[in-house]
């Protein structure tokens, strides 16, 4: 009879851990049916929020959708916020189950993921605001220049954009923490560069040059032609 415990005994021990076990799976596998729904649920308010208030007019006239369209994307700035909302959720969800079931490594590693996602959204956020900010002041750049009959305003405008979308670029990085330094540290090198390459010119000989482009974009005799 001892000796057919002995036998039966790691059985029982095995057959105890697996009824343990499986109603923490059961509580689990609920959780993230629940965590689905929830997800897609999400992902519709926040779609049919942002939509009701505009933002997909936006993001088309900052020119993201269509950057993102190129990109090969077939979802509008609208509908990657619907998707990142979606996916924070269900992370959210895969956390809780796994950490029913002892899982700690699993949670730790799915809670920085989660962490990250609220950062790419705000990122994603600025970029949009960012761009469409940008190219309001590239157009005012360029109408003004137009009204004060100044050549070359269209390029100003668009360098005034650029300028500040790339400012906008540095602090969505800096943002979610990706390489934020060296684009900086890239970005004010460029700068420097260009403005240490027009300081050589202007000094050593380029002060007719600068005079040309000066009268090109601002002729003197505008008074007169007015």
């Amino acid at each position: 009879m001892d000796k057919v415990n002995v036998f039966f005994e790691p059985l029982r021990a095995m057959l105890l851990q697996v009824g343990q076990f499986l109603p923490k799976l059961a509580i689990a596998m609920i959780v993230l049916v629940v965590g689905w729904l929830l997800a897609k649920l999400a992902l519709f308010a926040v779609v049919k929020a942002l939509r009701a208030i505009n933002f997909h007019v936006l993001s088309e006239r900052a020119g993201i959708d269509r950057f993102l369209r190129q990109g090969g994307l077939e979802n509008d700035i609208t509908g990657v916020f619907g998707v990142l909302v979606y996916w924070l959720v269900i992370l959210a969800a895969l956390i809780v189950a796994f950490n029913g079931l002892g899982l700690t490594y699993v949670t730790d590693l799915l809670g920085k993921v989660a962490l990250f996602v609220p950062k790419v959204i705000v990122a994603l956020l600025i970029l949009a605001f960012g761009a469409y900010f940008a190219r309001f002041i590239g157009s005012t750049v360029t109408a003004y220049c137009g009204g004060v009959r100044m050549r070359d305003g269209e390029l100003l405008g668009r360098l005034a954009q650029y300028a500040i979308i790339a400012f906008v670029v540095l602090i969505a990085f800096e943002q979610v923490n990706i390489g934020a330094d060296i684009i900086r540290q890239s970005f004010l090198i460029v700068l420097s560069g260009i403005v240490l390459a027009l300081a050589l010119a202007f000094g050593l000989g380029g002060r007719e040059w600068a005079a040309a482009m000066l009268e090109r974009w601002w002729p003197s005799d505008r008074g007169e032609r007015g």
